[in-house]
């Protein structure tokens, strides 16, 4: 299992989850706001809440070469950090397509959706 093409901006819940089985390293981000985190998460996700996100991001992720998977809600407040983070020179950004909604319907449904 590889990653989509640096092109590609999206990543699907199904996809992320067979990276992580078959330990291809990623981050993976969850630019949700903490009382979001509070209700669910998945497990060894990150919490950049996109509110402090530009700011802890250009200290956080510095490497140009390291892949990080965003997601969000549904998936739009991930592509906008993602979309960030291409434009300061991270390449290997996508954001999760769905969100942690998608990860609860494809992926985890112990994951509560809310």
């Amino acid at each position: 299992m590889n990653f989509p093409p640096a092109d590609t901006f999206e990543i699907s819940a199904a996809e992320t989850d067979a990276l992580r089985k078959a330990g291809v390293p990623f981050l993976l981000i969850d630019c949700r706001e903490q009382d979001e985190w509070n209700l669910c998460h998945i497990h060894g996700a990150e919490l950049m809440p996109l509110s402090v996100f530009a700011e802890q991001s250009r200290v956080r992720f510095t490497n140009p070469e390291e892949r990080l998977v965003i997601h969000c809600h549904h998936g739009m407040r991930s592509a906008q950090a993602a979309h960030f983070l291409r434009q300061r020179g991270i390449p290997l950004a996508w954001s999760m397509a769905g969100g942690i909604e998608a990860w609860s319907q494809d992926v985890d449904p112990s994951v509560p959706t809310y």
